[in-house]
């Protein structure tokens, strides 16, 4: 019997076929994004070397302060004083990590217990701290934050507007572009357009990775997004209907919407053949991942980059997702259940690269909505600002801190008020940092990356080795 397919089912898998294909077909409603979308090659030379950059964002607000944990001193003091029950003990079962460079307060600090892959990388020199980093506007104290001196970004301490914040860096709550896609941008203008978008997102639409010119290709940890509903052989009928409805597209040539719309799903499909037939003559890597959402995530990631010959890209930026960090209640054991798969699945993906030989050429970092409050509020946490972050790589001049850790004293010098900790390091200085090691010059850096960075007193950090 023939199969059928309603024309209103039809339309609603045709806009996430797109989506899948590389436009953002309509996530801001900007038909300038869906112009955008479409990767057509282009002459112009190609880079020499090979860059990958892969954020790992911690859906919901990640409590770094039972992340890294402080052991010694009067930070130890000033944590258990604020965290009460949630407090995790000075020692065992936590994971020392002994720095190259004293922490900047003179105390001393642990992971969380279930952490072993990110301490082997921390002790070995391939992991680094990025302490107490936010969303600013302007460097800031608790004063001028307290009596409104200087600007902050808008609606701090909610989760879509710190996620924005976040993956923007920009002084405009309406800018809806990432520093991700602008880097993305600047790296490869001039350059080859590859056939596959440079950023790949394992979990579907991010700010992050939407530049101006360069917008995501959406997969998962399964491959490429096919059209399902027309691929399959036993479809031909379907099939048959799609190219028809897309010929008929092309002769509206008063209709930009259907032209577009033909366009990009006929990109749709020749991405899934490119990425499916690459995936598939791809080598085989050895290294165990963890059988969870992150770790299924990052093992597809490993792969694609070991076949980024055959999808001619030279620039690559990866954006995979983990959640269940907003812990406002039963926070020990969320904790308990996902730092041990963030660690694990980060340490898989480090030695995956070193299988294949590109360690020093690919770099891992953490992102969140934000950090958490030092006070508690009975087995959780609430919305804080400030926040530690991990960055992982051959290139990363690791075994140490970069930044200032935070005096974490209730109603202390670091404290908003309300247990929420006022970051000392800018997203900026973060993403510039990065960005440098990317190969965006300086001054693209501060022109189109990250406007505000002149803001800032050290746009570089130096937790990157070039």
């Amino acid at each position: 019997m023939t199969a059928r397919i309603h024309r209103r089912d039809f339309i609603r898998r045709s806009l996430l076929s797109c989506a899948a294909g590389g436009a953002l077909f309509g996530q801001f409603g900007q038909m300038k994004v869906l112009n955008a979308a479409i990767n057509a090659a282009a002459g112009g030379k190609a880079h020499a070397d090979f860059k990958a950059l892969v954020c790992v964002f911690l859906g919901g607000g990640n409590d770094s302060f039972n992340t890294l944990i402080p052991t010694s001193g009067s930070a130890r003091t000033a944590y258990t004083d604020a965290r009460g029950a949630l407090a995790l003990p000075g020692s065992d079962p936590l994971l020392p990590l002994t720095p190259s460079v004293p922490w900047s307060d003179g105390c001393s600090y642990a992971l969380h217990p279930g952490m072993e892959g990110l301490q082997q990388l921390f002790q070995s020199g391939q992991c680094a701290v990025v302490a107490n980093v936010g969303p600013l506007l302007y460097p800031i104290t608790k004063n001028e934050f307290q009596n409104q001196l200087v600007p902050v970004p808008p609606q701090l301490f909610s989760h879509s507007d710190q996620t924005t914040a976040w993956q923007t860096s920009w002084t405009d709550s309406t800018e809806r572009t990432g520093w991700g896609g602008r880097l993305v941008d600047a790296v490869m203008a001039g350059h080859a357009n590859p056939p596959l978008s440079t950023c790949i997102s394992m979990d579907g639409a991010n700010t992050f990775q939407i530049g101006n010119a360069v917008q995501p290709y959406f997969m998962d940890s399964d491959g490429g997004q096919s059209l399902f509903f027309i691929e399959d052989e036993w479809n031909a009928d379907r099939r048959a209907s799609f190219l028809a409805i897309q010929q008929i597209a092309r002769q509206q040539g008063d209709s930009m919407f259907l032209r577009k719309h033909a366009q990009v799903m006929g990109q749709a499909l020749d991405n899934y053949a490119l990425v499916s037939a690459a995936l598939n003559a791809g080598p085989t890597l050895t290294t165990t991942f963890p059988d969870s959402w992150l770790g299924r995530q990052l093992a597809m990631v490993a792969r694609l980059i070991s076949v980024r010959t055959a999808l001619g890209q030279t620039r690559q930026l990866y954006y995979v997702t983990q959640g269940g960090y907003d812990t406002h209640a039963t926070q020990l054991a969320g904790h308990d259940e996902i730092l041990p798969d963030l660690s694990a699945s980060m340490r898989a993906f480090y030695d995956a690269t070193v299988e294949l030989g590109i360690q020093n050429d690919v770099t891992q970092f953490t992102a969140s909505d934000f950090g958490r409050t030092v006070s508690i509020n009975g087995d959780g946490t609430d919305h804080g600002w400030g926040s530690h972050h991990f960055v992982v790589g051959g290139d990363v001049l690791g075994q140490r801190a970069y930044g200032t850790m935070p005096n974490l004293t209730a109603q202390g010098p670091d404290d908003a008020a309300w247990g929420q900790i006022i970051p000392t390091l800018s997203v900026d200085q973060y993403a510039a940092t990065l960005a440098a090691w990317y190969g965006v010059s300086a001054g693209d850096i501060s022109s189109l990356v990250v406007p505000n960075l002149g803001r800032f007193s050290s746009p570089n950090l130096g937790f990157m080795a070039s």
